[in-house]
């Protein structure tokens, strides 16, 4: 009995972590660039059940073997095996702002921050005081050159990536976008950024193929489904209780049987 409390109890910790996660989709559905997060439960090795008092056992030349039948399985409960970012291409917004970059194919723009270099999806960008293109948290967003000096934004992009000055044409900058050899395991760091770890490897810059399109004057939106995130929500609050109540049911045979040993004692 006691081992049904902890699986119980363990399927409670799962469903509670599949509830952040989808929580914090739901929270940024409309955050530009925003990537669903997924968790992931794995089973805990489940053991063979055979029937116990069972003449089944007989002798070989090479020691014994058991011949008792298999009834069933026992699971041991489940735990969480990792949260992974669904980094498929989310829907384009228009929005007619020339500060506004969206990437249509994969990639990440490279932001200078405090912290090193981080990787993001959002193209939602302005010009700061100082006439550096920025993401809206005060971050430099780097071209090949390092930072893209704009006086204003008299510019446009092509699908390359370059900026170019409307009236003289000239080019000023190519924006940086980077690939990894395992995008998946990628770190979210907040504010839709990403760090690299050692599993995604090092940041390498995307070129010919690899290098996605920009469309200017438009946004990337979230890749969440709002209704399919409703729906895995329901799921996740009724298997939460149906662990809860496993581990109620437990609880109370477990009084029974201290009741009863009482009496016989």
């Amino acid at each position: 009995m006691i081992r049904g409390w902890y699986i119980g109890a363990s399927g409670m910790n799962v469903q509670q972590n599949r509830l952040n996660a989808i929580s914090n989709n739901l929270a940024n559905v409309d955050t530009a660039g925003y990537k669903r997060e997924v968790s992931v439960s794995k089973n805990f090795s489940e053991l063979l059940v055979s029937r116990m008092n069972f003449d089944g056992v007989y002798s070989t030349e090479f020691g014994s073997a058991d011949i008792a039948p298999i009834i069933g399985k026992l699971g041991l409960g489940a735990e969480t095996n990792e949260n992974y970012v669904d980094f498929s291409q989310g829907s384009f917004k228009i929005t007619n702002t020339k500060t506004d970059i969206a990437l249509n194919g994969e990639g990440f723009y490279v932001v200078d921050t405090p912290y090193g270099e981080r990787y993001t999806r959002n193209g939602d960008f302005f010009i700061g005081k100082e006439g550096i293109l920025e993401t809206k948290d005060g971050y430099p967003v780097l071209g090949e050159n390092g930072y893209i000096y704009v006086d204003d934004d008299k510019f446009y992009v092509n699908e390359d990536g370059v900026l170019r000055t409307e009236e003289e044409g000239s080019d000023i900058d190519r924006l940086k976008v980077v690939r990894f050899d395992n995008e998946r395991y990628l770190k979210k760091m907040g504010n839709s950024f990403y760090a690299e770890t050692d599993v995604s490897g090092p940041a390498h810059i995307a070129e010919g193929r690899e290098r996605p399109g920009f469309l200017q004057g438009y946004t990337e939106t979230s890749n969440v489904n709002v209704v399919n995130e409703m729906v895995q929500m329901i799921e996740v609050n009724r298997a939460y209780e149906a662990n809860q109540k496993t581990i109620q049911s437990e609880d109370s045979m477990m009084g029974t049987l201290w009741q009863k040993f009482a009496v016989l004692r």
